[in-house]
């Protein structure tokens, strides 16, 4: 019998499937139109930490019913067509999150190493708590 899989195996695994972008590389897409940045975190954490301009919330828990066009939860952003960026606080569930939309039909589904985090860090635009 092997053993479980952890969580940072799924990461990793996930990490190894999609694109993974710097701070950097991610902020060079926010003024195309053709890219939809997904905020996967809680709706604590975008009030505890802010949020980066222009992303769309999506909570990772609804993400699979959300980009599902059969779902009745689908959300329209989830066009197919466009490019996804997914961040997370630290980069782990977005990992996970650009694998689950890749794998459901979004082909060009990224994350950015780091996420939330990492953005703020780097001194990216933050709405928000790091504001004031």
């Amino acid at each position: 019998m092997s053993s479980p899989k952890r969580a940072m195996d799924l990461v990793k695994a996930a990490e190894a499937a999609i694109e993974t972008l710097t701070v950097e590389a991610a902020e060079k897409l926010l003024a195309d139109p053709a890219v939809v940045f997904v905020d996967v975190r809680d709706v604590r954490e975008l009030a505890r930490e802010g949020k980066m301009p222009g992303a769309y919330h999506a909570p990772r828990g609804m993400l699979e019913f959300w980009i599902d066009p059969t779902s009745p939860y689908h959300k329209s952003v989830f066009d197919p067509a466009k490019t996804f960026v997914f961040f997370c606080a630290a980069g782990w569930r977005s990992a996970l999150a650009a694998q689950t939309a890749k794998e459901m039909g979004l082909d060009d589904a990224r994350h950015i190493a780091g996420g939330f985090t990492a953005w703020r860090d780097a001194g990216a635009p933050v709405d928000g708590p790091s504001d004031s």
